[in-house]
């Protein structure tokens, strides 16, 4: 493992001798714009697994994307190495069918102090709900962002991430009552303390998202990738185009089913995917919007 790959990955062509913010900020942007959020592994009869080593061979030689329990495990490795001051925390995310946060920490993203001043950093939430740069540890401070304006609030001894959004204009008449497009202007993504964590604290959750008939991820299969203008989302059999028009103050969803035979093309056109074993595509009934 070392840094020259995974920065030809991302496309990082940069200084990286100080670790400083707008080093952080260009590196967090490159690898959302290039590395897909995806759970595409466990719909090919593979295993996600927490260690750093295969997950670099995965996500860095092998041109695969990752869910947050790999990306955002490689990019705290990447920070560290950078010289960052950094700890990884635990977050659990809200279920709008519970209408309540999860009760475990199944979300890894990571703090990093620079200059006395906290940041967290998240590059594997993925669709509208993706952060592109590192947000600062401040309460209840708009942060505006492509997707929207995101916000971190300070609660006893709990943070929530919430986020502000714009109206969608779904194009395709057929998904105007699809449960893929979220309808809530502001709506809560996930809450977390400050408590320092380890990857060993996530083994038993990685294992159960793979294996729970109640997981999010055995009942959709995922892959998103933010583009300048918006990101690319595949769901089950559900590709979809969003752009992002805060000039008119809506997002474009451009949605439409696609065959079994063009699963192969849209992963490798529109995401750079390659996979070696055959994906069994999922879109079953779970909390999860674009």
């Amino acid at each position: 493992m070392n840094l020259e790959d995974y920065f030809k990955r991302i496309g990082f062509h940069g200084s990286y001798d100080k670790p400083d913010l707008a080093t952080l900020t260009l590196i967090h942007k490159q690898h959302v714009m290039s590395i897909p959020f995806e759970n595409l592994s466990i719909h090919c009869g593979e295993r996600n697994v927490m260690d750093l080593e295969v997950i670099f061979n995965k996500i860095v030689r092998n041109n695969r994307g990752g869910w947050c329990l790999e990306n955002n495990f490689l990019f705290g490795w990447v920070l560290r190495e950078m010289g960052y001051d950094t700890t990884t925390l635990g977050a659990r995310v809200f279920n709008s069918i519970i209408n309540n946060f999860v009760p475990h920490e199944s979300h890894l993203i990571n703090k990093v102090v620079i200059d006395g001043e906290a940041y967290i950093t998240d590059v594997s939430f993925g669709v509208s709900s993706q952060v592109r740069g590192p947000l600062e540890l401040i309460s209840g401070k708009d942060q505006p962002q492509a997707a929207g304006v995101f916000r971190l609030i300070h609660k006893e001894d709990v943070w929530v991430l919430e986020k502000t959004g714009r109206k969608p204009k779904v194009l395709n008449p057929d998904f105007a009552i699809s449960s893929l497009v979220n309808r809530k202007e502001t709506k809560m993504i996930y809450c977390f303390t400050l408590m320092p964590r380890e990857a060993k604290d996530f083994f038993d959750k990685s294992d159960m998202l793979q294996t729970d008939p109640s997981s999010l991820f055995t009942n959709k299969s995922i892959c998103s990738l933010q583009t300048p203008t918006g990101f690319r989302a595949l769901v089950g059999w559900t590709y979809s185009e969003v752009t992002f028009k805060p000039e008119d103050g809506v997002d474009l969803l451009d949605m439409r089913d696609i065959s079994d035979d063009e699963i192969e093309q849209i992963l490798r056109e529109k995401f750079g995917i390659k996979l070696q074993n055959k994906l069994q595509p999922v879109n079953n009934k779970a909390s999860y919007t674009l």
